[in-house]
């Protein structure tokens, strides 16, 4: 068996190991990770050695962790790191170099379209119909989208919403509402076969998925990292945000909103952000918690996009492509069938 996990702004972590009656055996832990006393890579080794194949990642960090030296010191990498390495080892886990990638940046379409091509396009990758993709978001209209389970009255002020030109539209993924203001926002979707992040956790997963952007706001002189469970945030404040969706045609839809400039009074208009949801931010305001990108990298929105299609395609050899012409009439049949109704805006009132 074979497994490698590279570390979110870390190491790679590279495991290699037999399975006897369904027992790990002779595991043999590589990497590009620093470790102190070398003796420590030896208990780590001897940690996975007898453990259940079918042990969870909870269980195999467990043990690296119980059979560390005191004075052990890991840089780069933890003993999460070695469980998810494991189990991905005993999947059917792939990387990003075992795909075809495809970026996508058409022109804009209305918010409840870009939601169903979420959907649409999530599920052809999931059953093979579509290379796994990189779609970023065009905005002619802005829209309030509410995460799967969030109640509208508890996150909207409808007149708020209504005075200041926002639709209210409900995604298929959980998390929190975003304001999309058009020109204001930079939204993307990864639309990923369910391998690609086999063996990890759902946090764990959030980190792998945007690490590619994380080197991209870098590039741009950001200091941004991620935030468990699902912030990219930088010292001067949250960048963004993102939400994850596993379809059962084996598609994951992995999407991220991060502000390009915010009108702070309108947010606050339009959105029901009340003391208890900002109370472990440890600050007085939501108008606080967010420092867009406009004022970190003084660059145009357009620029800042591309910037990060680049990181994108030199990481991942990417192309650029379309929205086909069936996949679009799709998503607009499925936005007029599901998120333009109310069953679907308010099935949670």
């Amino acid at each position: 068996m074979h497994g490698e996990y590279k570390v979110p702004g870390g190491k790679l972590v590279v495991v290699d190991f037999d399975v006897v009656d369904g027992v790990i055996r002779s595991p043999r832990v590589a990497g590009d990770f620093f470790l102190e006393p070398d003796e420590a890579l030896a208990d780590i080794d001897g940690a996975l050695d007898g453990l259940a194949a079918a042990a969870d990642a909870k269980t195999i960090a467990a043990a690296v962790a119980a059979a560390l030296r005191p004075d052990a010191v890991l840089l780069g990498f933890s003993p999460e790191a070695v469980a998810v390495a494991v189990r991905r080892a005993l999947t059917d886990a792939t990387s990003w170099s075992n795909y075809e990638w495809e970026v996508v940046h058409d022109p804009a379409v209305s918010p409840r379209v870009h939601l169903a091509l979420d959907e649409v396009l999530a599920t052809r990758v999931g059953d093979g119909r579509r290379k796994p993709t990189l779609r970023f978001w065009e905005w002619d209209e802005s829209a309030v989208v509410i995460g799967s389970f969030q109640s509208v009255k508890n996150e909207v002020d409808p007149e708020g919403a209504e005075r200041n030109g926002f639709d209210v539209v409900r995604r298929i993924s959980g998390g929190g509402a975003m304001m999309m203001e058009r020109g204001n926002v930079v939204t993307y979707s990864l639309y990923v076969p369910a391998e690609l992040v086999q063996g990890m956790s759902f946090a764990d997963s959030y980190a792998f998925l945007d690490d590619w952007v994380l080197q991209g706001l870098r590039g741009l002189g950001i200091e941004a990292t991620y935030q468990p469970l699902n912030d990219i945030a930088s010292p001067l404040g949250k960048i963004g945000g993102a939400a994850q969706k596993r379809l059962g045609s084996g598609g994951v839809l992995h999407h991220v909103t991060m502000a390009y400039d915010l009108d702070n009074e309108k947010m606050l208009e339009v959105l029901r952000i009340g003391r208890e949801k900002i109370s472990d931010k440890g600050i007085a305001s939501a108008a606080k918690r967010v420092d867009p990108l406009r004022s970190q990298t003084g660059l145009s929105r357009a620029a800042i996009i591309e910037a990060l299609i680049q990181t994108f395609v030199s990481l991942h050899g990417a192309t650029r492509g379309t929205v086909a012409p069936d996949e679009l009439a799709e998503a607009e049949a499925l936005a007029e069938s599901k998120f333009a109704s109310e069953e679907w805006l308010y099935r949670v009132p």
